[in-house]
């Protein structure tokens, strides 16, 4: 009996017991679903969340105040750098020569009340002071109207950009806000453009802000020192290094920063975003990968069970084999070959369901995309080959050795 011919009994070994095969594959169909469902869920998300930073992505870096560290506690004076400045900024983007996208930023609060007319906004709305590179680089599409324009920026013009939940709040359904005023902190705004809504998973809470100017944004902060903060876009991603080593000369040029003295500003590259999101996503895995392993764990007993109780019925047919000349090798084969069929029997309807409840999990928690984890696809069907290997070899072993008189004997 060749391999091939094991391969062949070993289907009709499953279709001449189907409902047993069926219950045993449906055993490890629900282990392949658990380990394929979770990591197609959180592959799902990864995916979303690195599409929303993809504007990010790896060829950014940021350049903002260096944060004051407190010494006291050993003995010594408190560090005490000076923060970087609007003019610092405007400098840098005016001299910096790389290629490149740079916007500029800073926080002017995040408990505005915004009103148009009779309605207003919850005291939560925060505001925004940005340049016209802003909405570009943190990956912000324009629903309505338009971005603010360069001289819009360089003049101070009091103009916004209302995210979508500032427009839900405070205008009508059938009311058109571009053109229309708004007001906060004491001072009306014209209405040039509507943010498209970001949802949960953006970085920031997008939908409930409002974008200015950033010179008015320093004008509103009435002697207050806001933090600026420059992002940084590279072109040619292959710059990025370079990028990062002249932006670190010209600022410690602009800052008048001595040598051998540490930078008096922050830089971070943005990787360390992606760093971090793969690092969330990579526990996720291990802890799915658990569930999974358990699970599929349960079902090796299952079917080592099952595969056990077929030894059994089958000692006859082992002895009339094993009379007509069949090795214990091929009588192995025949064992193992048949656990394997029903585990990747189970094993491929285990990963269609797990693909469409992964899939029905990212979607319940916004995610639009539609993932086909290809690796985990390739990882649950060596799973099955792996489980029904184990599984089915010591009843492999047992029928080979079983004696073939004794066995003929057996009803």
């Amino acid at each position: 009996m060749n391999l091939l011919e094991n391969f062949k009994e070993g289907l009709r070994s499953v279709q001449a017991n189907l409902l047993r095969s069926i219950l045993t594959a449906l055993i490890v169909a629900i282990g392949i679903t658990s380990l394929v469902g979770i990591l197609t869920a959180i592959d799902g998300i990864e995916y979303s969340v690195s599409e929303s930073l993809s504007s990010l992505g790896v060829n950014t870096f940021d350049i903002y105040s260096k944060r004051n560290r407190n010494r006291n506690q050993q003995g010594l004076k408190e560090e005490v750098v000076r923060p970087v400045y609007l003019q610092d900024m405007e400098k840098f983007i005016d001299r910096f020569a790389i290629p490149s996208s740079i916007s500029l930023s800073a926080n002017l609060t995040q408990i505005a009340e915004v009103k148009h007319g009779s309605k207003k906004t919850n005291p939560n709305i925060g505001v925004m002071g940005v340049n016209e590179e802003y909405l570009a680089i943190k990956g912000l599409n324009i629903d309505k109207g338009r971005n603010l324009s360069s001289i819009e920026t360089e003049f101070g013009s009091k103009v916004a950009i209302l995210g979508s939940k500032v427009v839900d709040a405070i205008f009508e359904d059938n009311e058109d806000p571009i053109n229309s005023e708004v007001s906060f902190k004491g001072t009306r705004f014209r209405v040039i453009g509507v943010l498209v809504e970001k949802g949960q998973l953006s970085e920031d809470n997008y939908d409930n802000m409002v974008f200015i100017p950033v010179i008015v944004a320093n004008q509103l902060a009435s002697g207050r020192g806001l933090e600026y903060n420059l992002t940084i876009g590279i072109t040619d991603a292959s710059q990025l290094e370079l990028a990062m080593g002249e932006a670190t000369g010209l600022m410690r040029s602009i800052r008048q920063d001595r040598v051998g003295e540490p930078n008096s500003f922050e830089m971070e590259k943005s990787e360390t975003l992606a760093e971090n999101l793969e690092s969330i996503t990579g526990a996720l895995r291990i802890g799915g990968f658990g569930v999974g392993f358990i699970t599929l764990l349960g079902a090796s007993i299952a079917l080592m069970n099952i595969m056990m109780v077929s030894v059994t019925e089958r000692t006859r047919e082992v002895g009339v084999r094993k009379a007509l000349g069949a090795t214990p090798l091929r009588i192995r084969q025949q064992f193992v070959i048949e656990a394997i069929v029903v585990c990747i029997l189970g094993g491929i309807a285990g990963i269609i369901m797990g693909i469409g409840i992964g899939n029905l999990i990212s979607s319940a928690i916004g995610v639009d995309s539609f993932v086909i984890p290809w690796l985990w696809m390739l990882v649950g069907l060596i799973i099955c080959v792996v489980v029904g290997l184990m599984s089915g070899y010591y009843p492999a072993y047992k029928a080979s050795k079983l004696d073939p008189i004794e066995s003929l004997r057996f009803e």
